[in-house]
């Protein structure tokens, strides 16, 4: 059972990661263009490249904040849809116990809300670990001193390991199953 949770969380890891990274770096690239045209197609020499490199990187952190919930979202539909190792979430229907064989995106809301306020959960429990073991073992000055987009993406991503065990358990709706 334990690998059929890391092979689910490896595929989710994976897809949010591209879906995420790869749709905050294009929504970025064309910000960064639009700029660009805006600013009236200067010459490109190497100022004007590293300016536009410097919007890309600006525009990245604050795009990928909105890529990642919404890769949040789409990931789900994909860990019910796919099956890992022997098993697989199946989702039960509201009205009767019969398990929906092709899930869409309006299926997903009631979970996904309770799917997301675990994560937040286990985000901010991992949050007071940090913080506890950085005023005990390093030189932090506080929490901001280290936390960023990059260690929350690090904190959602293990948390979303021990969100998939607790699911099934937090939901009624959710059955892992023999596929």
């Amino acid at each position: 059972m334990s690998r059929f949770y890391v092979t689910l969380w490896l595929k989710w890891v994976l897809r949010v990661s591209l879906c995420s990274i790869v749709s905050a770096f294009i929504l970025s690239f064309f910000i960064m263009l639009f700029t660009y045209l805006n600013q009236g197609v200067p010459t490109l020499n190497k100022d004007v490249l590293k300016a536009l490199f410097d919007i890309t990187m600006f525009w990245f952190a604050i795009v990928w904040s909105f890529t990642l919930l919404v890769a949040l979202f789409r990931s789900l539909k994909y860990v019910f849809n796919s099956c890992s190792g022997e098993y697989k979430l199946q989702l039960l229907r509201c009205d009767t116990q019969e398990f929906i064989e092709v899930i869409g995106y309006g299926d997903l809301v009631k979970v996904w809300r309770k799917w997301f306020m675990l994560i937040i959960w286990l985000v901010g429990v991992e949050m007071v670990l940090s913080t506890a073991f950085s005023y005990l073992f390093l030189d932090a000055d506080g929490v901001f001193s280290w936390f960023n987009i990059y260690w929350l993406y690090a904190f959602i991503l293990t948390s979303g390991y021990f969100s998939f065990i607790l699911l099934s358990n937090r939901c009624t709706r959710v059955k892992v199953v023999k596929c």
